[in-house]
């Protein structure tokens, strides 16, 4: 697996590419934002984790501007703990995000719960393989959905919530269960990171006949996608 890393702080990247090394990644390093962005646009990479303090162009920046062109796996890095920020980078469609300072641990495990949405096995999940309901076409191997044959631009953390609600169509599933399927971690107060996908994938998505939203919002339970009409 290819890890770009945009983030000024040195000593820091220095130590990510010996842990990483470890664990089996290879490790590029960028220190300004605008060199960061060229690189990530240049190179393909399986994921990046992104500063939001940067030099030349801050990590919210690059992030609006990659999206623009590109869906690779973004895991935001922030120094700061104002909750603006972990919510601004998840609307610009950031992954996830990993306030500092952070344990290797969690770090590896933030890594590796976004890379098993982004690659997902053939052999397991053969990207022939379809699932439908509606207008909407699912393809779980390539990670792509369709609405009336017109491709969605999903983040990969955006698509396998998706297929989690529409699998379950009709049943509600708790922000508990959805927060481990989708995110790999279990629900924590205040995290607000599952309802800000859950936001910015309904802002995807057609509206119904009756102007409604698919994903319907059950107080106190979770959510649930919608039956057909």
């Amino acid at each position: 697996m290819k890890i770009l890393i945009i983030d000024d702080d040195r000593a820091l990247c220095e130590l990510l590419a010996e842990l990483l090394a470890l664990d089996g990644y290879e490790l590029a390093m960028v220190h300004d934002g605008k060199l960061g962005l060229a690189k990530a646009r240049t190179t393909q990479f399986d994921l990046i984790l992104l500063d939001v303090m940067l030099p030349g162009l801050n990590g919210m920046a690059v992030l609006k501007e990659l999206r623009q062109h590109q869906d690779t796996p973004v895991l935001m890095l922030t120094a700061r703990g104002e909750e603006t920020d972990r919510v601004l980078g998840l609307e610009f469609g950031a992954d996830d995000y990993l306030p500092k300072p952070f344990s290797d641990r969690e770090l590896l495990a933030r890594m590796r719960a976004i890379l098993r949405r982004t690659n997902v096995s053939k052999s397991d999940e053969p990207t022939s393989d379809r699932l439908s309901v509606g207008e909407l076409s699912l393809y779980p191997g390539r990670q792509e959905a369709k609405w009336q044959d017109e491709r969605l631009d999903l983040t990969s953390t955006e698509f396998a919530l998706l297929l989690q609600l529409v699998k379950a169509k009709g049943e509600i599933l708790s922000k508990d269960y959805l927060n481990q399927a989708v995110l790999g971690r279990a629900l924590h107060p205040f995290d607000r990171s599952l309802d800000v996908h859950v936001s910015n994938l309904r802002k995807k998505l057609p509206q119904r006949s009756d102007e409604s939203d698919w994903i319907r919002t059950v107080r106190g339970k979770g959510y649930l996608w919608m039956e057909q009409y």
